[in-house]
């Protein structure tokens, strides 16, 4: 047995260094198992979360069984996006540390630090994280958890540092392989290597689906990742299909949905982007997927029910302010892409930059802070944004567009041309507002082009 137990080893081993290869030789193909549907363990979860939820009831001190319904409940989230088994994660983290404190109860702590990321209270997230690291120094979770909470701070390098003490404390084996690879790819992805991002989420996807049982959520989420990929780089044609691939995985997941009914759109089927959309939203009436119903209504002149997209959103971030952190950022952004509340944004995004000092939070203040006229907020903070050479087309509209409203006209084409050959389809809305400008701006200079040679 244990020499078949060896062979078999070897051969994934061999499998996955082709399929790595491959992708470096050419990092468009996929190279990837055709997508089947993974069995769910739903019903087997829903069980034993009834039958740890029957075992608090009876013993409210009963910290283990507390600690199991934390990843349980955590589980769902992934899964479904439901806020409501969030609530009930916090509640069941925070009764297992009541009970039973950090310092014998690490498990405890862990699913607390995962909590807090999960809803955003990254600072806290990371805290915690190092308390865990202290107490369990020779195990790679707390190394994890720490990482991702540093990351979404913007502490990138003291991200990369955890994620390689996460590798040499686990080894390239099992969810923590998958793991590492993933986290790899976001580091490739936000200092605009899209070739590494793309091999390192290759790799992910081929490890997940070379575990005995893949999760289900886990190989969707690395076959939408691809799609993500795919999307920033303006490869539709690609992305569609790591969607498509993505919810044969996991049928109505939720992620691949409301990005495939942007890429229905960007390749000019704006009918089948809101079929998709309405099906995510259907599942979970995330703020992202309601705004872009919204804006394909409006593109299809359908403004009574745009309006009514956009008071949905409005109302979900008014029912939601109990949820903390969650939608800050969205509910930011939204209003300064529809030009609505321009000091009520700035002042949230700003507030959340405070905390928060990654990239993403820089181009929220410097877009907000551009439409409550703000300019040279907006243009200090934009640099901040662009400063790992981040290959984002939003970032460069937003740059082009803080250029140009500085009256500085060489680098406003330079990053709208940026924007439109990376991704000419990055937003239904936006694209025609960069277009138009960088319309504007090429018009104007071939007039002073003219005029100064009239001049000579």
């Amino acid at each position: 047995m244990k020499i078949k137990g060896i062979i078999v080893v070897s051969v994934i081993a061999l499998v996955l260094s082709v399929l790595t290869l491959y992708a470096y030789r050419n990092p468009r193909a996929s190279a990837l198992p055709r997508a089947v549907e993974l069995p769910s363990d739903r019903t087997a979860a829903e069980q034993s979360i009834r039958f740890l939820e029957k075992r608090v009831q009876r013993d409210p001190e009963d910290f283990i069984a507390h600690n199991k319904l934390t990843g349980y409940y955590l589980q769902r989230v992934r899964e479904t996006g439901d806020l409501t088994y969030l609530n009930l994660a916090s509640r069941a983290s925070r009764a297992s540390l009541s009970t039973i404190p950090a310092e014998k109860n690490s498990a405890g702590l862990a699913a607390l630090a995962q909590v807090e990321f999960t809803s955003h209270e990254f600072a806290a997230s990371r805290d915690h994280a190092r308390r865990l690291a202290e107490l369990e120094p020779d195990k790679s979770y707390p190394q994890q958890i720490l990482g991702d909470a540093l990351l979404e701070l913007g502490e990138y390098d003291a991200a990369k540092g955890a994620y390689w003490q996460m590798e040499r404390l686990a080894g390239a084996r099992g969810l923590t392989a998958v793991a590492t690879e993933q986290r790899l790819s976001r580091l490739a992805v936000l200092h605009g290597d899209s070739p590494a991002a793309l091999r390192h989420m290759q790799k992910a996807t081929a490890l997940a689906l070379a575990m005995p049982n893949p999760p289900r959520e886990t190989a969707a989420w690395c076959r939408w990742q691809l799609g993500e990929l795919a999307f920033s780089t303006g490869d539709y044609v690609a992305a569609e299909q790591h969607d498509r691939d993505a919810l044969t995985t996991f049928p109505d997941y939720y992620r691949a949905l409301a990005s495939l009914g942007r890429i229905r759109a960007a390749r000019g089927d704006v009918s089948g982007g809101i079929e998709q959309y309405e099906r995510a939203i259907q599942l979970l009436p995330d703020p992202s997927f309601v705004a872009a119903l919204g804006d394909l209504y409006e593109l299809s002149e359908r403004h009574a029910e745009a309006r009514a997209q956009y008071a949905l959103v409005e109302g979900i971030a008014r029912l939601s302010e109990a949820s903390g952190n969650l939608y800050n950022r969205q509910q930011a952004l939204f209003h300064a892409d529809h030009d609505m509340k321009p000091n009520e944004a700035y002042v949230d995004a700003v507030k959340e930059y405070a905390v928060r000092k990654d990239i993403y939070g820089a181009d929220a203040v410097a877009w907000t802070a551009l439409k409550a006229g703000k300019l040279p907020e907006a243009e200090a903070t934009m640099k901040e944004a662009l400063r790992l050479g981040t290959q984002d087309a939003k970032l460069f509209y937003h740059a082009g567009m803080i250029a140009r409203a500085l009256g500085d006209a060489s680098p406003a084409r330079n990053f709208l041309q940026r924007a439109l050959s990376l991704n000419p389809e990055f937003d239904p809305l936006q694209v025609a507002i960069a277009r138009n400008a960088l319309a504007e701006l090429s018009s104007a200079e071939r007039q002073n082009s003219a005029g100064a040679h009239v001049e000579r």
